[in-house]
């Protein structure tokens, strides 16, 4: 059974959308990618940082999915990261109306020793210099080692995520990131530079509109499931990775071709992340319900026609 060593945020969201609002629910990069993670026969570890506010029945949940949380350190007195924001109508857009990093301010990522030699490393979004730290972790280089990121770092951290870039084979990030990374316009002149500083593989995601994958001069499109309703798309970015990386640590195969099936397998779980608010049906879903989900997205992107 493949091993993957996920990092990145287990926190505190509260989400405004059209169709609603919570309270302080479930969140954070690492909770989306491991539960996606979790629908595939692998062994999956989160290294990341929570207070003692965080409820033993969220922690409760991780663990019930075979998610292993040694890597997780619980700070006494602490406080959990907490993120609130509130969409706008057409949900691509949002306000971000409070960012509290609390423990998160003073992450150092400990890495399980159990999971040094782990075959893929999911690298969720945080500071560049903590994911470099998890990389140097590492007993040996593993098979795949994927980023995400977003502007944020390269407004504010953008030496430090040029050199975390140097180490990956994997990068995962919108298209106005994608522009902001490279300078370019055209997502391929995009891709094509961003190759150039190490990552082997591009990935571009583009929300309802799907996702874009960029290795050398191939380049492989999935789209997204058209949906009836989305209520809210906290997570969906996460719950992509988590496919995406949770199909290709069970597979055991890196190749172009397998990651195409990769990126379609992350999209379709996205695609159930949307249907709720936070992590709400992404835990509970079935294999059932995502096989049957794949068939859709086989018809919707398989066509025969007669080539002259």
């Amino acid at each position: 059974m493949g091993k993957l060593l996920i990092v990145g945020t287990v926190a505190f969201d509260a989400i405004e959308t059209p169709f609603g609002k919570t309270d302080k629910i479930l969140g954070g990069a690492a909770t989306y990618i491991g539960l996606a993670a979790s629908q595939f026969n692998v062994e999956s570890a989160i290294v990341s940082i929570v207070g003692d506010d965080m409820p033993e029945e969220y922690l409760t949940l991780l663990k019930d999915k075979n998610i292993d949380l040694s890597g997780l350190e619980i700070v006494k007195g602490g406080k959990t990261f907490y993120w609130k924001g509130k969409y706008h109508n057409d949900l691509n857009s949002r306000d971000t109306l409070v960012t509290e990093l609390n423990v998160l301010a003073d992450f150092n990522p400990v890495v399980p020793s159990g999971f040094k030699d782990a075959d893929v490393v999911m690298l969720g979004n945080l500071h560049p210099s903590v994911q470099l730290s998890v990389i140097n972790q590492m007993e040996k280089r593993p098979k795949l080692i994927v980023l995400d990121t977003m502007n944020f770092w390269m407004d504010n951290s953008l030496p430090e995520l040029v050199e975390v870039i140097k180490h990956i084979d994997v990068i995962t990030i919108n298209d106005e990131e994608a522009r902001q990374l490279s300078g370019e316009y055209s997502l391929v002149k995009a891709a094509a530079k961003i190759e150039k500083m190490g990552p082997k593989y591009v990935v571009i995601k583009k929300g309802e509109h799907g996702a874009l994958l960029f290795h050398k001069k191939e380049v492989f499109f999935a789209p997204a499931l058209p949906l009836e309703e989305v209520f809210d798309p906290t997570g969906a970015g996460d719950t992509f990775a988590g496919g995406f990386s949770g199909y290709l640590t069970q597979t055991e195969n890196i190749s172009f071709n397998n990651m195409k099936n990769a990126i379609i397998q992350g999209s379709n779980l996205a695609s159930f992340c949307v249907e709720k608010f936070g992590t709400e049906r992404i835990k509970k879903l079935t294999k059932e319900e995502t096989t049957k989900r794949l068939h859709q997205f086989k018809t919707l992107s398989q066509f025969d026609i007669e080539l002259q």
